[in-house]
């Protein structure tokens, strides 16, 4: 049995995720070796290539405030795919806010199938304009995908459900490319990053959340520090609906629960059981620590698991590789 990694708190505050990855320089090249070996080398390299070009120049072509530090750590590997995979929505989750006696509290479940990326997490402690944050991120990453900021709010994001088309999975794919290319907006990632590192409180967090145009279609979870603050906001490009707490919870997966899924063709939810891991979702109380981390909403291709209180300024993580832990639990203490 290997012993189980601890996942490091990292003082970033006046510094950006490029000082992360020269302090984990070998875990970016390992979490990189990981999505080449799904293809295989040889294609993996090529598809990395032609991806990386495609997603550099749309970051151009979108003037990305974040390209700059793409662009630094794609340098320092010197390798393809550092700018695909900042440019990618291409895990499920499982999120949901829940009210408990010391206020909101996000839990979070982050799937994406690369081989090892649970054994590398990094707390990193950022300094923003509006307040300091804690964001759960990997090395060469620069968007956010789940942090939590003491004392205004936490954030997740899910992947959207994929647009029906009439050429099915492969139309709806390549129609969703080009969709994208043509567009001018920021990446859910990015966005969220925005949110972290400019919003003042919940209110203004939802609104940014909400009103700012997306690149592609994505879904929120958001909570504040006061029992009412809680919500869902789901998105597709311009277009938002706020799912509100109901009986002290709201929770989210990767299929549209609003108006938002009558939209179009309508929309198909991503796997691996969107309904099964959002009806157990919504069946959880207030279980300590991360107890609840069981099937569905635990899977094969499960890589994270979260609880935040922004309100108390916690944060419990750990890195699974499925259902299994591969990572000590790390807790940080109000």
């Amino acid at each position: 049995m290997q012993p189980l990694a601890k996942i490091p708190l990292v003082d970033l505050r006046g510094h950006t995720p490029l000082e992360l990855l020269f302090l984990y320089r070998r875990q970016a090249n390992v979490l990189l070796d990981g999505v080449m070996s799904l293809i295989g080398e040889g294609p993996g390299r090529v598809v990395a290539k032609a991806t990386d070009a495609l997603s550099r120049r749309w970051l151009e072509k979108t003037s990305n405030p974040y390209l700059p530090e793409i662009t630094l750590i794609a340098n320092a590997l010197h390798r393809p795919g550092v700018y695909a995979l900042n440019t990618c929505l291409e895990w499920g989750c499982t999120s949901g806010a829940w009210v408990g006696p010391d206020g909101p509290f996000l839990r979070r479940v982050l799937d994406w199938p690369f081989p090892r990326l649970g054994e590398f997490p990094v707390v990193a402690h950022y300094a923003g304009r509006t307040g300091p944050f804690f964001d759960v991120t990997w090395p060469g990453f620069c968007g956010v995908l789940q942090a939590m900021a003491p004392g205004r709010f936490a954030a997740s994001v899910n992947q959207a459900p994929r647009r029906k088309h009439v050429g099915g999975f492969v139309g709806a794919w390549v129609a969703g490319r080009f969709k994208t290319h043509a567009r001018l907006a920021l990446p859910p990632a990015h966005l969220l990053r925005r949110v972290f590192e400019t919003a003042a409180d919940y209110t203004s967090a939802r609104q940014m959340l909400t009103m700012t145009p997306l690149a592609v279609p994505a879904i929120f979870t958001l909570t504040g520090t006061h029992a009412s603050e809680a919500c869902v906001v789901e998105r597709t490009e311009d277009a938002y609906a706020v799912r509100e707490l109901t009986a002290g919870r709201v929770c989210a997966a990767n299929h549209f629960l609003s108006s938002l899924d009558d939209t179009e063709l309508g929309w198909k939810a991503r796997p691996i059981d969107s309904a099964g891991r959002l009806a157990q979702a919504m069946t959880l109380a207030n279980e300590e620590g991360l107890s609840w981390f069981h099937p569905p909403i635990a899977n094969v291709n499960s890589r994270l698991v979260l609880a935040a209180n922004a309100a108390t300024g916690t944060l419990t993580v750990m890195g699974t590789h499925g259902a299994a832990p591969v990572t000590e639990i790390f807790e940080l203490a109000a």
